[in-house]
């Protein structure tokens, strides 16, 4: 029995709609999220940074973000440097 103004779905149209590498991604997103939650949550104790002639106090997760942030610019650096030096090499 078919109610009145309901659309009948079938097998063939839900296989079709369905969209497993979309749910991976929601999936997937989700799970980064909360581990990246949980990272800050575990990271959030202040440390002690020693430098030659001072000391700061700082959060830890902001002292891993910094020297990601640094290694991040020091891999771009060297890999523009290198292209450079490709380019010479190729024009000579």
């Amino acid at each position: 029995m078919r109610l009145p103004g309901r659309k009948q779905i079938d097998a063939d149209e839900l296989q079709e709609n369905w969209q497993p590498k979309l749910y991976v991604r929601l999936i997937a997103l989700v799970v980064l999220s909360a581990y990246a939650i949980a990272f800050v949550l575990e990271n959030r104790n202040n440390v002690n940074v020693h430098f030659v002639l001072a000391t700061a106090s700082v959060s830890l997760i902001w002292l891993i973000l910094l020297a990601i942030a640094i290694g991040v610019a020091a891999g771009i650096l060297v890999a523009q440097l290198d292209r450079r030096r490709r380019r010479r090499g190729a024009a000579q």
